[in-house]
């Protein structure tokens, strides 16, 4: 880490939480995942709270639309609700659509205490989730939105000749979420698709490409249409973020890297979201 400069190390600390993967380990605080890090504790909370505070930007912002604060009014979430967001590096994100979320509703209907918990992990397939599942299980959320996919059809390797989950298993591993749930707890499911990428940017970016890591906007769209499906036969809510960010994506809403959504990419998927769960029927 300590060949990074400090915007390249915001970067990954913007996207990898490791206390995520130390939970439970007694003592575990800022000041150990900090020297995780080389960080001391203050400068680590510095560089997280400036994101989480360009999320709250955000979200003020979304609400000086007075109709879509209106919406935000409306969304289907009782007093007291718990909202889990499922998903990987696009939700582990410290501004994430999902943290706009929270401010959202921080913002707009603080009465309700509404709780929103962040089950994004960096990196995750859908193979993945289904072995933390039961953690966000006991949670007993009301709501749970997934956003997952988008490293199942990751490519490792100068010559890859497959994605690392195949378009099948991807399909039944998100039926199994849903049947997870569904048999465990109370939760209602939103599902988001996979964004397009760019993918000249992702093949040039000077933290993916050591790693050998490709995507292909071919194989993020054929997996958009195993979220609907799933979306559909269970008659769900789904976000198609192939339509929000387009084909080829607009880079406004992408970061550098072609890959990550910017906080202009994170906003468009959280506004989707709110007009989704808002829509006239």
């Amino acid at each position: 880490m300590l060949d990074l400069t400090p915007t390249q190390r915001a970067y990954v600390l913007q996207f990898q939480h490791k206390e995520k993967l130390l939970a439970g380990i007694p003592g575990v605080g800022d000041a150990t995942v900090a020297a995780l890090w080389e960080l001391d504790a203050a400068t680590y909370r510095r560089i997280r709270e400036t994101f989480s505070e360009r999320a709250r930007r955000a979200a003020r912002e979304l609400l000086a639309d007075d109709a879509f604060a209106a919406r935000v009014g409306r969304l289907p979430f009782a007093a007291g609700a718990t909202v889990v967001g499922l998903g990987d590096s696009i939700t582990d994100d410290d501004q994430s659509w999902l943290e706009i979320l929270r401010h959202l509703l921080a913002l707009r209907r603080p009465q309700d205490q509404i709780q929103v918990l962040n089950e994004g992990v960096s990196g995750d397939t859908t193979a993945q989730m289904i072995a933390r599942f039961l953690d966000v299980v006991l949670e007993q959320p009301d709501w749970i939105f997934c956003l997952a996919g988008t490293n199942d059809a990751r490519l490792h390797g100068q010559y890859p000749t497959k994605t690392l989950v195949s378009l099948s298993d991807t399909a039944a591993n998100l039926d199994m979420l849903r049947n997870f749930g569904a048999t465990q707890c109370p939760a209602r499911w939103l599902w988001i698709t996979p964004a397009t990428v760019i993918e000249g940017q992702i093949e040039r970016d000077w933290f993916l490409s050591p790693f050998e890591l490709r995507w292909r906007n071919r194989d993020l769209t054929a997996i958009a249409r195993v979220v609907e499906d799933v979306a559909e036969q269970g008659q769900d809510p789904c976000v198609n973020l192939q339509e929000v960010f387009g084909l080829p994506p607009d880079p406004v809403l992408l970061l550098p890297d072609g890959l990550h959504p910017s906080l202009a990419g994170q906003t468009a998927i959280v506004r989707a979201v709110v007009e989704t769960l808002t829509a006239r029927p």
